[in-house]
């Protein structure tokens, strides 16, 4: 994070749970407005999830392509305003519940394929959009695998899964609607994204996004870029990622992503994933490195195994990948993803890269005076949460504790609060959570970040993702947006531990 923004504060929330009209918080007027309340708050962050087109499970961590904006996120008033649809045409995504991705799948790319039938293909600002070619591999993905069944790039026709440029031209050429329709969703995706980013930056308020470290198997990035993985001569994975088995997984956790061939990378200069880091800062303020440690060391396991027990621990590019991004980018604000199971490796690339890590509370009441998760123990260069999006929220969290455990837990809390001079009171769930949230406010991370959900005290109903569960997640929606005296609130709360200062 950027060093002379002095001690902020910020809120965690991605789009898709922003409340509105649609199935799903879009780009739209909604938007704009929680900007505000972000503003009123005394925020000087907004964190999002990564806002990349979503497939299989609805995992902003699994998408289509790593450089995509997400269609479902396109605000289809806009386009009305456009005179590319009539309002009652968006009646049939319109509902305030929980997302329903199943739904949107079938409902609002029909409406998107309407608005497209009324666009102007020739319309000058698409047109360069499209000569510019950042979408090409992607446009010809998406357009290739709908002719194909929805199949997965390796089950197809050999000339397209093994990319035969004769063929490629010849299918764009007698395809080119369904070719041209997926760079209109990226169009008016970053047409409307780009707005929205230059609003909220305008109120002094930075956008924290996130680079997921694997992309998913079945991706443009991997059909477009073979040598780059660790794949078989049939274009399947040869090894995919994980983790081992530890304490909480007697298995471990098989995610099945491709994983990166780095020696070819670090051949090719790490151009790839300098253009995906480029492409990124094109769009957030401050990007969150998911799985950081995989830098360092990444478990790899056999594509053919069943559970992540059988893998084995590779060398990963370490600090000559993130010299190569420096040497052709620049200094980059990134905050390092650096939870979970650590060694001393991981450490070292820590501090050799000077990048702030995660430093959640959630974990931090064990008992151990050690533990570096406690706020005393929290250093400068660091980004404080309650909990992220793979946490239950705080309330969810304290609720799940046996009665013995949680008495114990609100004790140690009590003694934190004492330790940084906070006369709070915690007598039950309630008051500890906001006491935890004081806590974060209050160390001396010089950036703390609060979900939307904890901040509105929310329970576990309210959670965003629960890991290695493969069904219900993502779903989360605000009902209403927060009124203005919940952000009198919360600025009072920023202000009283110096995070409100260098407001404009």
């Amino acid at each position: 994070m950027e060093k002379d923004q002095g001690r902020a504060a910020g809120i965690l929330l991605h789009i898709s749970s922003l409340p509105g009209k649609e199935g799903i918080g879009t780009l739209g007027e909604t938007a704009y407005r929680f900007a505000d309340f972000l503003k009123a708050s005394g925020m000087r962050y907004w964190q999002i999830l990564p806002l990349v087109q979503t497939g299989f499970g609805d995992s902003p961590y699994q998408s289509v392509y790593a450089s995509s904006g997400n269609p479902y996120l396109i605000d289809l008033f806009a386009l009305a305003k456009q005179g590319l649809l009539k309002k009652s045409e968006i009646a049939p995504v319109c509902h305030k519940g929980a997302v329903d991705y199943s739904f949107l799948y079938a409902e609002k790319y029909k409406i998107l394929r309407r608005a497209f039938a009324r666009f102007d293909q020739n319309d000058p600002g698409f047109c360069a959009f499209v000569e510019e070619g950042a979408f090409e591999d992607y446009a010809l993905y998406m357009a290739i695998k709908q002719r194909s069944g929805n199949k997965s790039f390796d089950l197809w026709e050999k000339r397209y899964k093994f990319r035969d440029g004769r063929a490629l031209a010849a299918f764009k050429e007698e395809n080119k609607s369904e070719y041209l329709f997926w760079l209109f969703l990226q169009y008016e995706f970053f047409d409307q994204w780009n707005r929205l980013k230059a609003y909220v930056n305008g109120l002094n308020i930075r956008i924290v996004g996130d680079i997921p470290l694997y992309v998913a198997a079945d991706s443009a990035d991997v059909w477009a870029n073979p040598r780059l993985f660790k794949l078989k001569g049939n274009l399947k994975p040869r090894k995919v990622a994980g983790v081992p088995p530890d304490y909480f997984s007697a298995t471990g956790q098989l995610w099945g992503n491709p994983v990166y061939d780095w020696k070819v990378h670090a051949e090719e200069g790490f151009a790839w994933w300098t253009e995906r880091i480029r492409r990124a800062f094109a769009m957030y303020d401050v990007v969150r490195i998911d799985h950081f440690r995989g830098f360092d060391r990444f478990y790899e396991i056999p594509a053919e195994a069943e559970t992540a027990a059988v893998g084995r621990w590779r060398k990963g590019p370490g600090m000559a990948f993130f010299d190569a991004v420096k040497a052709k980018l620049g200094d980059l604000d990134f905050i390092a993803e650096d939870l979970g199971t650590l060694d001393a490796g991981v450490y070292r690339l820590m501090k050799k890269a000077g990048y702030p890590g995660m430093k959640v509370l959630q974990f931090a009441f064990d008992g151990n005076p050690s533990n570096p998760y406690l706020p005393e123990n929290i250093g400068e260069n660091s980004v404080c949460y309650t909990g992220t999006h793979d946490n239950d929220t705080t309330v969810g969290y304290l609720a799940s504790l046996e009665e013995g455990e949680r008495a114990a837990v609100l004790a140690r809390i009590r003694a934190q609060l004492k330790k940084q001079n906070i006369a709070l009171r915690v007598s039950g769930i309630k008051s500890a959570a906001k006491a935890i949230e004081s806590l974060a406010l209050s160390c001396r991370s010089r950036t703390a970040i609060l979900p939307m959900q904890d901040a509105l005290g929310l329970g576990a109903e309210a959670r965003m993702n629960t890991p290695s569960v493969p069904a219900g997640n993502w779903q989360f929606r605000l009902r209403e947006l927060p009124g203005n005296g919940t952000a009198a609130s919360l600025k009072a709360l920023v202000g009283l531990y110096g995070r409100g200062k260098g407001e404009e």
